[in-house]
């Protein structure tokens, strides 16, 4: 893609670098992070012993989000994601909205995201810590996606090798029971239904190459491949993890564990391993971190290159080649909600806004025809109902606080198009 200067001269697109590998380990980073370190406790908290099942249905759900997703980032390489799909095949608004709840719902993930470092690496300051690792990578996002990838590959083989240990410390160990893995009268449905919407918080992360679709080189054939893998390893790495922490601690003690990896590789009696997991935290809190960030300034681009947020926003940096003030806007914000807020609220409120950013997208790619590449009718209609289910069987106030704030983004939308039609 050639640049089209501004009027200042500085370029106002971005530059397509990443090929398939770096598609994946930029989606792998954003999906096996802190999730796995954290979810799988108050999911089992809520499923009991439907763990697994819940951990299947996200997974379904998840791969109708990417296949719609991915269909429709070949069909629109361009920064923004469901924003800009939104707005191309449903109009308008339902863009607006879906980028509204993307950027402010992972902006709580970020804060989040941090947050876990923080309580990884010093708990007593982890709200220290947390602003610290903002401030950190959002320097390095500054630089370049490039080295964005680079470090994010580190980060994930640095996690996947903390994950391996923990499986094989857990199976190996005489601690470790199939029986534990069996589905009692513990499982509720809607029990199984909530601990779905809080493990799809960990899915999630495919997002992240879709709105990265301007810097991807030939994102017709990059874009698809690139989440298909990443989804894929994915979903490998959460059951294998899923059935070893299980057999060793079962559905009961999962629910009731502060760390689960931590505790999964005492009972192993690995208790050698307990400070690697601790490091692995805080390296995948890191990956996700980094990720996030990412997502959240190019779909902060795309709408101030439309106006919905300051037009400022929209501008390229001439030498990194990346939306400099939407990275430095958005790392600002984070460090504030992560130096005052709370991870467990910020995982309730994303998870709402994240599903309602995928219903959306799964609505978009309905529209689509055979010849734009749409997937099968089954895939966008599964998605988009399982979307609305997962959302709705949330914790109430999770419920309630993304509601108010997609309610609150549809007024300021109202609201600026009434100011935009009175002005001459």
């Amino acid at each position: 893609m050639s640049k089209s200067p501004t009027a200042a001269g500085i370029p106002d697109e971005l530059q397509r670098r990443l090929g398939v590998s770096d598609a994946v380990v930029i989606g792998l980073g954003a999906m096996i992070g802190a999730g796995i370190f954290a979810a799988l406790a108050p999911a089992a908290l809520a499923a009991g012993s439907g763990l697994l099942i819940s951990l299947a249905l996200a997974a379904v759900v998840a791969y109708c989000n990417a296949t719609s997703s991915a269909r429709l980032a070949a069909r629109y390489p361009a920064s923004g994601g469901t924003y800009f799909y939104g707005r191309e095949r449903l109009g308008d608004f339902w863009g607006y909205l879906a980028g509204w709840a993307f950027v402010v719902g992972k902006t709580a993930s970020c804060a989040a995201m941090a947050l876990t470092v923080g309580s990884y690496v010093w708990p007593g300051q982890a709200h220290a810590v947390a602003v610290a690792a903002v401030v950190a990578l959002t320097a390095v996002n500054y630089a370049g996606v490039q080295k964005s990838a680079l470090l994010t590959r580190v980060i994930v083989a640095v996690v996947l090798a903390v994950l391996a240990a923990v499986v094989v410390a857990s199976l190996t160990s005489s601690a470790s029971s199939a029986a534990r893995l069996g589905v009692g009268g513990d499982a509720t449905f809607g029990g199984v239904l909530q601990a779905a919407g809080m493990l799809f918080f960990a899915f999630a992360g495919y997002a992240r190459i879709a709105t990265l679709g301007e810097e991807v080189r030939d994102p017709q054939r990059t874009i698809p491949r690139g989440i298909a893998i990443a989804l894929g390893i994915t979903l490998f790495v959460y059951t294998v993890v899923a059935i070893s922490v299980l057999s060793v601690l079962g559905p009961q003690g999962l629910g009731q564990a502060g760390a689960p990896l931590s505790d999964a590789a005492r009972a192993a009696g690995a208790d050698w391993l307990v400070p690697a997991v601790r490091v692995g935290g805080a390296v995948a809190a890191l990956g996700s971190l980094l990720a996030l960030i990412l997502g959240v300034s190019r779909t902060t681009l795309a709408m101030a290159r439309d106006r919905h947020l300051p037009h400022g926003l929209a501008a390229v940096h001439p030498k990194f080649e990346v939306p400099h003030r939407a990275e430095l806007l958005v790392g600002a914000v984070v460090a504030v909600v992560a130096a005052m807020g709370d991870v467990r609220e910020a995982i309730g409120f994303s998870s709402f806004g994240v599903l309602a950013y995928y219903a959306i997208a799964n609505a978009s790619a309905w529209t689509l025809t055979p010849d734009e590449g749409r997937p099968a009718r089954v895939i966008p209609v599964l998605g988009l109902v399982g979307c609305l289910i997962l959302a709705f069987a949330l914790p109430l106030s999770s419920v309630i606080g993304g509601a108010a704030v997609l309610a609150l983004g549809a007024a300021a939308y109202g609201v600026r198009r009434a100011v935009a039609a009175r002005t001459p």
